[in-house]
């Protein structure tokens, strides 16, 4: 019976030890032990030789050790035996008038253990402090930031994997590249991939071989790189380089300038269309009320300004009682920037406008001055400096639509509001009963009038529309620009070129000069300056006044004569 119980008990120790093996934790390297108790010296240079050690093994396990270092986080424990372990403490725990700290392992950050089997506390006394200088800090710096890359270059979000490898190619680590180069391997999309292979071709520029370099020159001259010209520069300008790799560099600086030239002339033209866009929802309103009443109305860009303020006052109200649904606040804001201006508008023609028809300088003073008053008031309202409108995360981000040049999604937006607002224009003035009266207004009031159209009320729903037509504008503005009491004049003398260069009351002419001013806006500025570019146009505008004192298209009916 003993020799029985004797087999049986060294049968089951044969059955675990081998699970107990499988259960015990592999060993380290021999070299990241000695490089973490390196990180714990006395002197700087073989922390950061160490760090740097522990930055190329590439294992993910020595992250929190580098992270606890540039915290400050690291300690040396003293065991039996006169040994030494290095750690990483947690938050600080008081117990009465101790201060003690949980332990974690260097490698993986694990808990260390006391006898009873639960998580080592200790006096942060008896820990010895492991410093950090700044020239360390640095240094871990670009191996954090690698370690962040790695973990990122496999984000399911493609726009985080892209930056992610843009962010190890600028800190030119060569740790980095096995898994740059994995990555590229498995990578689909077209724009991940364009990062992948500027970041390995700017580490190999910096810190390959002379084969190598060369290569990854041309590599970057083909790829337009804008991140690697001025590398490039220094690489031809380098006298201990050799000459293959000084003229790679050069012929690459050319390709990249070329592209550069070729991309900043997308950008300017797609910022003028924007633009344009701006200008044509600002003058379109303009134009239908300068057409149909003769009004020059110096409180329009203030009607802008109400659209941008009802912007921000309904993004407030959705911070405060509506956060969950804070994405949609510009949606509401369209319809009600629309709203309000179009109300102020229609107040001021019912209140003041209306009764001085035929007396354009009584008018352009009259409107002026509440232009000033409405400023004053927003003033008061909501103080003399600019208000934050966020965007919406549906207006944020853009289309690459080619190597650096990114659509922005807010001023695609903003085009196709213009498009929609001139398309709904065309269908208001030449598919309705009612823009049939407006256009009979604005070439013969008296006849109309005869004919049964009631012109005073015409007068005031156009003026609303207009003014609508602003509040609009106002609203899309506050997604690429500042929103300040001033705000409408800084568009409202553009407006009136527009409308002037187009024809008073000419849909088509008000289309063609917007985006006609609004693009010569953008190709000018980079040249003169913002306040020159406006001085020029002003002066074509004027000399192209002086050829055609009607504008594109020559007014008809009541204002041909004049």
């Amino acid at each position: 019976m003993i020799i029985r119980l004797l087999l049986a008990l060294a049968l089951l120790s044969g059955l675990t030890a081998p699970a107990a093996a499988q259960g015990a934790a592999p060993a380290l390297p021999p070299e990241i032990v000695k490089a973490i108790a390196e990180v714990a010296s006395s002197d700087a240079a073989v922390q950061e030789a160490a760090a740097g050690a522990l930055g190329k093994t590439g294992d993910r396990k020595v992250l929190p050790l580098l992270e606890a270092l540039r915290e400050g986080s690291v300690y040396v424990r003293s065991l039996p035996g006169g040994k030494k372990e290095t750690v990483i403490v947690g938050d600080k725990v008081n117990e009465g008038d101790k201060t003690l700290v949980p332990l974690f392992t260097a490698y993986g950050r694990e808990p260390v253990l006391g006898p009873d089997g639960k998580p080592l506390l200790m006096e942060l006394g008896k820990l010895e402090e492991v410093s950090t200088g700044r020239s360390l800090r640095i240094a871990i710096r670009p191996l954090i930031d690698a370690f962040s890359g790695q973990s990122q270059l496999t984000d399911p979000d493609w726009t985080v994997r892209q930056a992610a490898a843009v962010k190890m190619g600028n800190a030119g680590d060569g740790g980095a590249l096995p898994a740059l180069t994995e990555a590229l391997a498995k990578e689909r999309d077209r724009w991940v991939r364009y990062a992948l292979q500027e970041a390995i071709a700017l580490i190999q520029l910096k810190s390959g071989s002379e084969v190598e370099r060369t290569r990854a020159a041309a590599t970057l001259g083909a790829l337009g790189s804008q991140d690697a010209i001025d590398r490039l520069r220094d690489v031809a300008k380098d006298s201990a380089s050799s000459d293959q790799l000084r003229s790679a560099a050069g012929d690459a600086v050319k390709r990249i300038e070329r592209w550069a030239l070729l991309t900043q002339t997308m950008q300017i033209l797609f910022q003028g269309l924007s633009l344009s866009s701006i200008l044509l929802l600002m003058a379109l309103g303009l134009a239908i009320v300068f057409g149909l009443m003769g009004v020059i109305n110096m409180a329009h860009g203030e009607l802008m300004a109400l659209g941008a303020y009802t912007t921000y006052v309904t993004q407030t109200w959705f911070q405060d009682h509506a956060a969950g649904s804070l994405e949609y606040y510009f949606l509401v804001s369209l319809p009600l920037a629309f709203l309000v201006a179009g109300v102020a508008g229609f107040a001021l023609e019912r209140g003041v406008i209306r009764f001085l028809y035929g007396r354009p300088l009584e008018t352009l003073l009259l409107t002026w001055g509440v232009s000033l008053m409405i400023q004053q008031g927003l003033r008061l309202w909501f103080g003399a400096a600019n208000v934050d409108v966020l965007s919406p995360k549906w207006l944020s981000g853009g289309i690459p639509v080619m190597i650096g040049v990114v659509l922005p999604y807010n001023r695609l937006f903003i085009i196709g509001l213009a498009t929609a607002a001139v398309a709904a224009m065309y269908f208001l003035l030449f598919r309705t009963d009612a823009g049939l009266r407006i256009r009979a207004v604005t070439q013969n009031r008296g006849m109309a009038a005869c004919l049964g159209v009631r012109s005073r009320r015409v007068d005031a729903l156009t003026f609303a529309l207009g003014a609508g037509l602003a509040g609009l504008a106002g609203c899309a503005l506050t997604q690429i620009g500042n929103v300040g009491p001033e705000l409408g004049q800084n568009y409202i003398v553009d407006s009136f070129m527009v409308v002037v260069t187009g024809g008073v009351g000419k849909l088509l002419g008000t289309i063609l000069a917007a985006v006609g001013i609004g693009g010569l806006n953008k190709i000018i500025e980079p040249g003169l300056g913002a306040v020159f570019g406006k001085v020029g146009i002003l002066v074509l505008v004027i000399l192209f006044i002086q050829r055609r004192p009607s504008g594109l298209f020559a007014a008809k009916g009541r204002y041909a004569d004049s």
